[in-house]
């Protein structure tokens, strides 16, 4: 397990979505700067975006398919992915949590 010192507020109150499939906290470090810090469960989902979102993987796999495109690409610790804003994408969790982060703009 990796941990990060950060300065900012984490809000208490989890976002929950598709009825507990995804639960995530939201993070305002000093600066202003947002993040997401969450897990998807076992579960294909659909998000949409306002802002552009890079997709950080901690921990789990998952397949994505943005908005447009046919094939999905898999992604695993250590690796990232681009959503672009006012969009969508598809992600697909099989056998253990996926963990992210999401970073905004």
């Amino acid at each position: 397990m990796t941990t990060t010192t950060l300065a900012g507020t984490v809000a208490t109150q989890a976002n929950v979505y598709f009825d507990g499939k995804c639960v995530s906290h939201t993070v305002t470090l000093a600066d202003g700067v947002r993040k997401s810090v969450g897990v998807i469960l076992p579960a294909t989902l659909t998000f949409n975006t306002g802002a552009p979102e890079i997709m950080e993987t901690v921990a789990g796999r998952c397949s994505i398919k943005l908005k447009g495109e046919t094939e999905w690409k898999s992604y695993g610790p250590g690796e990232s992915y681009n959503v672009p804003g006012d969009s969508s994408f598809e992600i697909k969790v099989e056998g253990e949590a996926y963990h992210y982060i999401c970073h905004f703009g």
